[in-house]
């Protein structure tokens, strides 16, 4: 081996003894994880921060809300007292937020992180906000319309919300991976943008010149095992006390708030209501994740950037390579 060779298994070694030696990497790099819901972004996201010194930033639309916590899957407090989590409890679930606000927001926290001389990993299942951030977009404000949303909020009364849905999907196909396709207020949202811009919702969104150097990696899990940690998490909510967090936020914010739209609650607040029984909100809370996470996995298909892994192991091998250019 050649003095070099020597010098740089040295610091390649010295490197990965310590995750301070991020500290004289100066280049803009950001890990970014991805993947359906359920399939396990969190638990490798919380082993890479620990092992590379790194913070997460979340890019989860529903846990920027506080007291959302079983419903969306927060990260537990114990994982919070280890890893510094940004992004999350930030608003209340009267507020709006949107991704033009998420895109200002997750920005100021990554170059906080690399000024503290540590490693940001973006992690979220919301396609769009994880875009705005690593493709740079472009998302122009739009105003709300009250005299539109009136009249199709008055067409979801009369015709049902397939029919708006349906409408939306034939002016703009691509919403259908992105708009959940039982939530109205997020389908008025897409009509609303697309019918005053004259463009389709998913297009107002132009590519920028990149901010970071992002590693994307991607977990993919089959589709029976997912369906099985669906199912296996919607257990656990309900135990660890969904019905009850459901109750104390309607309480305090009114059932009628945008936030509750998100799956797992709306299911809830309908058995609430003596619309449907615990069993059949527990069934409808599964078959809504499944649907939710199979329009996710259509949306990180068509990204070409990111590498696609099975587990923990895979993905600090290739954060490693990453982060101190090996091999």
């Amino acid at each position: 081996m050649s003095k070099i060779d020597k010098n740089q298994s040295r610091t390649r070694q010295r490197h990965a003894a310590s995750p301070r030696g991020l500290l004289r990497d100066k280049s803009q790099k950001l890990v970014v994880i991805v993947g359906p819901t359920a399939s396990g972004k969190s638990a490798i996201a919380i082993k890479l921060a620990q092992k590379f010194n790194g913070v997460i930033v979340s890019a989860d639309s529903r846990q920027v809300y506080r007291g959302m916590d079983i419903g969306t899957a927060k990260p537990s407090k114990k994982e919070l007292k280890y890893t510094n989590h940004h992004l999350i409890d930030i608003k209340n679930p009267d507020q709006e937020y949107s991704v033009a606000e998420f895109k200002k927001d997750a920005i100021a926290e990554i170059n906080k992180i690399f000024k503290a001389g540590k490693l940001p990993i973006l992690i979220g299942g919301t396609g769009l906000y994880v875009d705005a951030v690593v493709k740079n977009l472009d998302i122009p404000e739009v105003k709300e319309n009250k005299k539109l949303r009136a009249r199709l909020e008055k067409e979801i009364k009369t015709k049902g919300l397939d029919f708006v849905f349906k409408k939306l999907v034939e002016i703009d196909p691509e919403a259908a991976y992105i708009v959940d396709p039982k939530n109205p207020r997020r389908i008025i949202r897409a009509l609303e943008v697309a019918l005053i811009t004259g463009k389709p919702f998913t297009a107002q969104r132009k590519t920028g010149k990149p901010l970071f150097d992002a590693l994307q990696i991607g977990i993919r899990q089959s589709p029976e095992v997912l369906k099985k940690r669906i199912e296996k998490r919607t257990e656990q909510m309900v135990r660890d006390g969904l019905v009850l967090e459901v109750k104390k936020l309607i309480k305090k914010y009114g059932a009628k708030q945008k936030a509750f739209d998100a799956i797992g609650y709306r299911e809830v607040i309908d058995y609430l209501n003596s619309k449907i029984t615990l069993a059949e909100a527990i069934s409808f809370i599964n078959k809504n994740t499944w649907h939710y996470a199979r329009r996710q996995m259509t949306w990180f298909k068509k990204n070409k950037e990111i590498r696609w892994i099975h587990g923990e192991a895979q993905a600090i091998k290739i954060v490693q390579k990453f982060i101190y250019q090996e091999g």
